[in-house]
């Protein structure tokens, strides 16, 4: 693309970008002109389908995370589905059986849980640390029993458990792990990157994430036979730029669609180039908006804000904050006053999941069993958004004045 061309573009965007003004969004766009003119020129080749940028996406994303291998696909989601039918798949050795228990946290998201179920498996749940969001190493260790063979382990928010003190526990039990790590692209573990830690590791591209391709995912892993699995069941379950034969047809397992394609892959490729960046920025507008809200003449106390756990270097996807007790029965009158005042909340990822009408539907609470910590953060969790873009005073002025507002309300 000339120089000329790229201007035009680069203005025409500029047009027709609509700038929210007085509000303080849980997402707002962060695409930049770049990003969109990637696709466009994708578009412009009329070569929309997966391809070379598909591929190009995949090898460098395994090399930032340290992985062998990774997969693009057309969102997180898909990727947690990919990665759970790998398990039970008849290609991979010592799979998964029907009825097999899969542990869970008690605080996910709807496609971390339901490709268990949708694969045969009896998902477990585990219950959480209030002070991290993440699962409790305690109660996982209650949970686990001699029919217990998988775990989805979700990093929330940016934040994860104790990698080092999970992996020496279900190594020990000889249980297999799935790393949904669709929230937290770019945290570290002991300078080891989060998603890297399981036999696959899942990540999300959808809007409100670290990066964004509109929709879209990866999925990691390091050995080539579960590479192959995921390949196949990518694409209807051919073999097709795998294996090395003059058969494009050649199915040789089950199979889904769950490509991507390439105007996704070069929006999010661009993006990807950014994310040390954004991550820099995001951490820089947390520290801000923490230290404006402790700081102010209006503080009493009326929040708790959760810190990273020990040995993680975070990649903040949001602001979780926990409302203490003096005030929590304001919560729901709070949280409509903040929504109509310009703060855009949200529930910590789904709250419980076990309140969901789905588990209900589902049969899978069957024992009414509680789960405390996770109860504690719907109860009195919400979140706000971080953005990519440095936060203004007049924002960080907004949120004092509003998030304060509750010793009022």
């Amino acid at each position: 693309m000339n120089k000329k061309d790229y201007n035009y573009l680069n203005n025409l965007i500029d047009r027709n970008t609509k700038r929210e003004k007085n509000i303080y969004q849980l997402s707002p766009n962060s695409f930049s002109n770049k990003d969109m003119i990637e696709g466009i020129k994708v578009l412009l080749s009329k070569k929309i389908t997966m391809s070379n940028i598909v591929k190009k996406f995949e090898k460098e994303f395994a090399k930032f995370i340290g992985s062998k291998y990774a997969l693009m696909v057309n969102s997180g989601s898909s990727a947690n589905l990919l990665a759970t039918f790998a398990m039970i798949n008849p290609m991979k050795k010592n799979k998964l059986k029907p009825g097999d228990e899969c542990l869970i946290p008690s605080l996910c998201w709807s496609t971390s849980l339901w490709p268990i179920v949708q694969a045969g498996l009896k998902p477990k749940f585990v219950d959480v640390d209030p002070k991290t969001l993440n699962v409790s190493l305690k109660n996982l260790e209650k949970k686990i029993s001699k029919k217990t063979k998988a775990m989805v382990v979700v990093n929330i928010l940016g934040n994860s458990t104790d990698m080092q003190k999970l992996k020496k526990l279900i190594n020990k039990h000889k249980i297999k792990l799935i790393e949904d790590n669709c929230e937290s692209l770019g945290s570290k573990f002991k300078n080891k990157y989060l998603g890297s830690f399981g036999e696959f590791g899942t990540f999300s591209f959808y809007y409100s994430h670290q990066i964004t391709s509109g929709e879209g995912g990866m999925i990691a892993c390091n050995d080539k036979k579960n590479y192959k699995i995921i390949y196949s069941l990518r694409s209807h379950g051919w073999d097709r730029g795998i294996n090395n034969n003059n058969n494009d047809f050649n199915f040789i397992n089950s199979g889904f669609n769950l490509r991507p394609t390439e105007v996704s892959a070069a929006i999010g490729y661009n993006q990807f180039k950014k994310l040390n960046y954004f991550k820099k920025i995001r951490s820089l507008n947390r520290k801000k908006i923490i230290s404006k809200i402790k700081n102010s003449k209006k503080w009493k106390n009326q929040f708790t804000f959760i810190n990273s756990n020990k040995n993680v270097k975070p990649s903040w996807f949001g602001l979780p904050i926990l409302i203490n007790k003096k005030y929590l029965n304001k919560k729901n009158k709070f949280l409509s006053y903040l929504n109509r005042n310009g703060i855009e909340t949200r529930p910590i990822i789904s709250g419980n999941f076990l309140n969901q009408p789905s588990i209900k539907l589902y049969k899978l609470n069957t024992k009414k069993e509680f789960f405390r910590g996770a109860q504690e953060i719907q109860n009195r969790g919400f979140f706000i958004g971080i953005h990519v873009k440095e936060i203004t005073n007049k924002q960080l002025k907004l949120l004092e004045n509003k998030l304060l507002k509750i010793s009022e309300i």
